[in-house]
């Protein structure tokens, strides 16, 4: 199995219950997520070597976050203490017709206060395999992009296989600010990973797709694709294709493109939806799965669709089901019927 190195921040998540209203919740449930430490649990989950990367405070929550990765033996060696916070963000899940909301408490955090010093990334790049890291990261902050931009130079030095979830978010930073930064880093990027928002809000191309109403039709993104694939050089450009008919009910199908050929998966119905957070990782880490331990590009794709369609059925940031679960959705056992 592959060494795989992540690097992001991993947050305290407070969620409503259910699918109360924050304006109705007494209480919050209590999980940390992120989206590279997502990713990173994933991987361990499928038999991989994860790595995280990160800088936490040294208090008490900042080894919470650190204990909630190592209980999935996720390695954390190379998180970095210090800092006075962790990011925190409140969920309130929504349900039919109420989209779920987000608001973030993350500024001044300690990954968006650290430095490229922080970290030894000659060290954490011997004998990897992989490096995923997403677009959420750089918009913490110019430290943050700065940490970024020499991780991804000593990981190209090292030989290693990089891979870049776009993952645009409008509340942290706005396109042109995006662009700016996001464009100059996919000189690096190996593998491009992002859905039809991502990829016009970071890179400033965007398909022929009907999101909004819910129509995704793979044509539309092939446009789309071979121009990334001809600006950058990608060896993969990958997409998830959703179609967002509520917030309860999605469809959910995957592409893939190697430059010679595009790769559709097959198509699924979630309904109803527990938790949509999460699923964009879970899709990336199944990618690199399959990727980086050589297994053939639609294998990898139905892999990381299967896999991200049973994200939607768990509470919380992380997907934790096994490699062999989701190879049995794969093959086609869907009917949720008792293991006994």
């Amino acid at each position: 199995m592959a060494k795989i190195i992540t690097i992001g921040e991993i947050m305290l998540r407070l969620s409503s219950q259910g699918n109360s209203r924050f304006i109705q919740s007494d209480s919050f449930d209590v999980n940390y997520g992120g989206g590279e430490a997502n990713v990173a649990v994933s991987l361990q989950n499928y038999g991989n070597e994860a790595f995280f990367v990160s800088k936490v405070p040294e208090h008490e929550i900042g080894q919470a976050a650190v204990n909630s990765l190592r209980r999935f033996g996720v390695h954390t060696r190379y998180v970095s203490r210090g800092g006075e916070r962790l990011g925190v963000y409140y969920l309130e899940t929504g349900c039919s017709l109420r989209p779920s909301k987000v608001i973030y408490d993350r500024s001044h955090s300690s990954i968006s206060e650290a430095s490229p010093c922080d970290f030894d990334f000659e060290t954490i790049f011997a004998g990897a395999d992989w490096f995923h890291w997403s677009g959420i990261t750089p918009a913490l902050s110019d430290n943050a992009a700065e940490c970024i931009r020499r991780a991804c130079i000593e990981a190209k030095k090292a030989g290693v296989i990089i891979s870049c979830d776009l993952n645009f978010r409008k509340k942290l930073w706005s396109s042109e600010k995006a662009q700016s930064v996001m464009r100059p880093l996919m000189q690096y990027v190996d593998v491009c990973i992002g859905n039809e928002e991502d990829a016009e809000m970071c890179l400033g191309y965007h398909p022929d797709a009907d999101v909004d109403g819910g129509k995704t039709d793979a044509e539309g993104y092939k446009p789309v694709f071979q121009k990334l694939m001809q600006d950058y050089g990608f060896k993969y450009v990958v997409s998830t294709l959703r179609e967002s008919y509520s917030a309860s009910v999605n469809g959910w199908k995957g592409m893939i493109y190697d430059g010679n050929e595009f790769y559709t998966s097959r198509r699924y119905e979630i309904k109803p939806i527990v938790d949509r957070v999460g699923g964009g990782d879970s899709f990336s880490a199944g990618i690199i799965h399959g990727l980086a331990n050589g297994k053939p590009m639609q294998w990898a794709l139905e892999f990381a669709v299967a896999a991200s369609a049973l994200k939607h059925t768990i509470p919380g940031d992380v997907n934790l089901v096994s490699a062999s679960e989701v190879e049995c959705l794969m093959n086609g056992n869907g009917n949720g019927r008792v293991e006994r």
